[in-house]
């Protein structure tokens, strides 16, 4: 994809006025992302991929609880994140939909439906959204964060969410 100057500009502008300074709170909103305590929040360069602004949601889960992702997390109904084809593991994306919105990371590779859709949440950030179909979503990506086997957890994740729903004992 080539990006003429004045369009490469404006999106990095766009951008680096949506990160973050380090240490705010990135996922304090309805069980977003843990806030990444090192690391960088700059955002990825304009020219890595083509992200669009809005586009097709599709939501995962349940028949992959417990496999791990391509960004190397293990899938619970806790983790709260997305998959997109192209985006690098640890990318900070807001989802916004129906009036809610959420940062997340990407965590994973996808979606594979066939139906054109250029996101795919995880049952977790569905669930935030309020998402329980295929839906049109606004997006934007907002910085990125370290990719740890912890993305996407909830800050100080109950044992029952790295359990994947349910209590070892």
């Amino acid at each position: 994809m080539r990006l003429n100057f004045t369009t490469t500009t404006v999106l990095l502008a766009l951008m680096a006025s949506a990160a973050l300074p380090a240490g705010s709170a990135l996922g304090a909103s309805a069980g977003g992302a843990a806030a990444p305590t090192t690391g960088s929040t700059a955002p990825q360069p304009a020219t890595a991929t083509k992200v669009h602004t809005t586009g097709i949601a599709t939501w995962f889960g349940p028949g992959f609880y417990g496999k791990q992702t391509a960004c190397g997390q293990t899938l619970t109904p806790g983790v709260v994140g997305v998959a997109n084809r192209t985006l690098p593991c640890g990318t900070l994306v807001k989802v916004s939909y129906a009036g809610h919105a959420l940062t997340v990371p990407v965590l994973d590779r996808g979606p594979y439906s066939h139906i054109g859709a250029d996101w795919d949440l995880t049952s977790g950030a569905a669930q935030a959204l309020g998402i329980t179909e295929t839906v049109r979503i606004g997006t934007r990506v907002v910085g990125s964060a370290p990719n740890t086997p912890a993305l996407g957890l909830p800050p100080a994740a109950p044992s029952s969410v790295l359990a994947g729903g349910s209590l070892a004992g």
